[in-house]
C-alpha cells in the first residue's frame, strides 16, 4: 500500500473516470463512485464529532465505526468484495441497546440541535442516510452484498439516539418539535 500512496497526483482521473480497488475504471459520477463518496463524508464528519466533547468510550465506538467505514468503501471500491459482515452489524445493534437503554422513551419529533455535539451527531444521521440511499441505488444497477445497506440503516440509528444521549452529556435534553407552535 506504501507505494500507491507515494504518489496522490497521478493525473489518471482528468478525463472523468476514476480507478476501482480491481484495476477498472469507471465514470466519476457512477452511482458506485457517489456511494464511495457518500461513505467517506460521513466517515470524515465522525471524525469531527469525535473531536468534541464526548465520552471516552463514545469515542472509541465512533473509532472503531470508521475503521467499518473504511471497509465498506474499500468494499464498494472492489465490486464482488466482502468486507463488511454481520457481525458489524450486531455491534451496532449491541451499542444501540447499550445506548437507548437509559434514555425516556419519545413521544414526540425531535428537531436536530442542542449541543454541538449533538448536532453534529444528526449531521453525520442525515449523510449515513444518504449513504444508504446511495448504497440501495447502486443495489438496484448491479450486485451489491447486504451487509454494508444493513449496517448504514443500524448506524443512521445509532446516531440517532447517540445525539440524544450526547445533549443528555452536555447537560441539556431533546429539543423538541412544537406542533401547535405559532407560524
Amino acid at each position: 500500500m506504501g507505494n500507491r500512496l507515494s504518489k496522490i497526483a497521478t493525473r489518471t482521473g482528468d478525463a472523468g473516470t476514476t480507478g476501482l480497488g480491481d484495476g477498472s475504471r469507471i465514470d466519476k459520477d457512477a452511482l458506485r463512485v457517489h456511494a464511495m463518496g457518500d461513505v467517506d463524508e460521513l466517515n470524515s464528519h465522525i471524525g469531527a464529532l469525535i473531536c468534541e466533547d464526548i465520552p471516552d468510550g463514545m469515542k472509541q465506538e465512533l473509532f472503531s465505526i470508521q475503521h467499518d467505514l473504511f471497509d465498506m468503501g474499500g468494499e464498494l471500491c472492489i465490486p464482488g468484495y466482502t468486507m463488511i459482515t454481520e457481525a458489524q452489524v450486531l455491534r451496532l445493534d449491541a451499542l444501540l441497546a447499550k445506548y437507548n437503554a437509559d434514555l425516556p422513551p419519545l413521544k414526540d419529533f425531535i428537531l436536530p440541535g442542542g449541543s454541538r455535539a449533538a448536532s453534529m451527531a444528526h449531521v453525520c444521521r442525515t449523510v449515513c442516510r444518504r449513504a444508504e440511499r446511495a448504497i440501495v441505488s447502486v443495489g438496484k444497477a448491479e450486485h451489491v452484498n447486504e451487509a454494508p445497506r444493513q449496517y448504514m440503516n443500524r448506524l443512521s440509528d445509532l446516531l440517532f439516539v447517540l445525539s440524544r444521549v450526547l445533549n443528555r452529556h452536555a447537560g441539556g435534553s431533546d429539543v423538541l418539535w412544537e406542533k401547535e407552535r405559532q407560524r
